[in-house]
């Protein structure tokens, strides 16, 4: 049965289809015959119940430079659709976290994909230390002293905003860095949140693994390699993809968390692994599906909507 389908998403114009998962989505959901309407996040309006949203029907074909076709701008009523896809990247910050209250109006009637509640409850670098276990030494505060003595007792560390995205605002500081009280005092005036300081693992000099669950199973992962003299592996700053298999650690990692994910109704996440450690779980707006597939993975896509369709 065709579905209707809403895509809650940045600016369609702005995307790089070649590495754009939420264009892999639609274009699988186009290709199943479901139909597509695209919105941002700033024309939604909620009043007597009723979720609207003000966007246009799209028709998105796999060719650069010419990738989608526009309808009329029109506004509707989200509650009619069959599913929302919540697609647009984060910083999670208040208008994301407000989106998923808004989207809350309408799911689970609308099926709304991840759940808007518990990806609200579930901020990437915080829903992480639910796996302890799995994570290098790391801590969450703004504290000025607590930071530097867990500098001193690691000798080499990541610090990293809270709520940022995309490799933003990460930095390595070794224990005798100069710039640390002056990287503390940027922070601290341009974050109210705790930041995130994390044990440096060296082993990502060989990469940082995304792994892809769909409904809590392992569906596919790239590796991602830094580019030299840069310790972010994200694609969009020079990381590498590259193909690669899982380890047994990592399945033992993927097996602990997988039955919390599908209860949770987080149909579509990605967690990031370093040598042997857990470091992120992805779940606003996960990427790496095209990836996957180029190097003759799984077509996530479709196990995407395979998993949405049962539940439809």
């Amino acid at each position: 049965m065709a579905l209707n389908i809403a895509v809650q998403m940045d600016p369609i114009e702005s995307i790089n289809i070649k590495g754009d998962s939420t264009f892999a989505m639609m274009l699988e959901a186009q290709r199943r015959g479901h139909s597509l309407f695209y919105y941002q996040t700033k024309t939604l309006a909620l009043s007597g119940g009723t979720l609207h949203a003000t966007g246009q029907d799209v028709q998105v074909r796999d060719e650069p430079g010419n990738f989608a076709t526009l309808g009329e701008m029109k506004r509707v009523d989200l509650g009619s659709y069959d599913v929302v896809l919540m697609r647009q990247d984060p910083p999670f910050d208040m208008g994301y976290i407000t989106a998923t209250h808004l989207l809350d109006a309408i799911h689970p009637k609308t099926l709304v994909v991840n759940d808007p509640t518990e990806v609200r409850n579930a901020p990437e670098k915080l829903f992480v230390l639910r796996y302890g276990q799995f994570m290098p030494d790391t801590l969450i505060t703004r504290n000025p002293a607590e930071l530097a003595a867990f500098r001193r007792a690691h000798g080499d560390i990541i610090l990293k905003p809270l709520y940022g995205n995309g490799g933003a605002g990460v930095f390595r500081l070794g224990e005798e860095d100069q710039n640390f009280q002056a990287l503390l005092e940027l922070f601290g005036q341009a974050f109210r949140e705790p930041y995130i300081a994390q044990r440096y693992l060296p082993e990502v000099r060989k990469g940082d693994k995304r792994i892809i669950l769909i409904d809590g199973k392992v569906a596919g992962a790239i590796n991602r390699v830094p580019a030299q003299n840069e310790n972010r592996s994200n694609m969009h700053v020079g990381g590498r993809p590259e193909p690669t298999t899982l380890t047994k650690r990592e399945h033992e990692i993927c097996e602990a968390m997988g039955p919390d994910l599908k209860a949770r109704g987080l149909i579509f996440v990605g967690i990031d692994v370093i040598g042997d450690y857990l470091t992120e779980i992805n779940v606003t707006s996960p990427t790496g599906i095209r990836e996957v597939k180029r190097f003759g993975g799984e077509d996530i896509a479709a196990l995407i909507w395979d998993a949405i369709e049962k539940r439809r």
